[in-house]
């Protein structure tokens, strides 16, 4: 009996490194392209117009970030990502509790909360489609402005049911007391159902973040002039399309600029700028996001 245990216990010990190893190396080829990015950006034109740069910069300069960050177009792009990223957090967290919170309560508090729940769920399966909505967007009058990026996806859905999920494990004594001793909704769930929702808070923080952060699509159909792009679909149209536009009215100073700096290499260097801020936020919210997506996921 004995040496049958320390068989399973040898046998446990053998998949737990073969699964550190494999996780481990799956990892470092996630990272691979990363550091590549971030080598090209920090070598010189010539090394990287030859495709001679892998993990590690050549002829180290950054040269290719000094201009990037002195392009009004990008920095313009930069900013209204910004402004977008606060302006979606605040529209989105704001519907998404709000929303969350009535649909926790059951049929008998809250009378036809199935029929919402349904509601809600059914558009996460079927969507009116682009055209709809593009249609909508430009009949509200909202076209090349930033609610257009903000307002179409105002109550998301996925987020409205990790959070309402997790509403609903939240003691229902806590709700008892408190409306015992005379507290409303609005002091409930600001006051209680918010400081124990953490983790859950956490994780659709990140998700809206990234989300209003990464998203390109919206930029390119409801933005006709591209001095409104967000970052990303301004980085999509430079990177699909090069950019010499620059050449016709460069400066001495900045054909000078430009000898150091070839087109992938500005091109790596804007990529990276724009995925610094996710990279900066994502590990101080890091520790609560897997708590909160298991305790808010979707139970039958």
């Amino acid at each position: 009996m004995e040496k049958k245990k320390n068989k399973i216990r040898n046998g446990s010990r053998v998949f737990d490194v073969f699964n550190y190893v494999f996780l481990g190396a799956v990892s470092c080829l996630c990272l691979l392209p990363i550091i590549n990015v971030l080598a090209i950006s920090f070598s010189s034109s010539a090394k990287a117009s030859a495709g001679l740069v892998g993990l590690i910069p050549l002829d180290f300069n950054i040269e290719s970030y000094k201009y990037a960050l002195t392009k009004p177009q990008f920095l313009d792009s930069f900013f209204i990502s910004v402004k977008r990223v606060i302006l979606g957090l605040i529209v989105n967290m704001s519907c998404t509790i709000l929303t969350a919170y009535p649909l926790s309560k059951n049929s008998k508090e809250l009378t036809g909360r199935n029929i919402y729940a349904w509601f809600m769920f059914i558009t996460m399966v079927f969507s009116g489609g682009m055209i709809p909505q593009f249609m909508v967007v430009k009949q509200t009058g909202i076209m090349n402005s930033i609610w257009a990026l903000v307002l179409p996806g105002a109550v998301p859905v996925f987020n409205v049911i990790i959070l309402m999920n997790f509403f609903r494990q939240i003691p229902k004594e806590i709700y008892e007391s408190a409306v015992v001793d005379g507290a409303g909704h609005g002091v409930i769930v600001c006051k209680l159902f918010l400081p124990l929702s953490k983790p859950a808070l956490a994780t659709i923080t990140l998700f809206t973040v990234v989300g209003h952060w990464n998203e390109w699509f919206n930029g390119m159909i409801y933005m006709t002039d591209p001095s409104n792009y967000p970052l990303q679909t301004y980085l999509q149209s430079i990177i699909v399309v090069r950019d010499t536009s620059i050449l016709a009215t460069a400066s001495k100073e900045t054909l000078e600029m430009l000898s150091t700096v070839s087109d992938r290499t500005l091109k790596s260097a804007q990529i990276f700028i724009a995925a610094a801020p996710i990279l900066a936020v994502y590990p101080f919210v890091q520790k609560y996001f897997m708590k909160g997506l298991t305790l808010g996921s979707v139970k039958g």
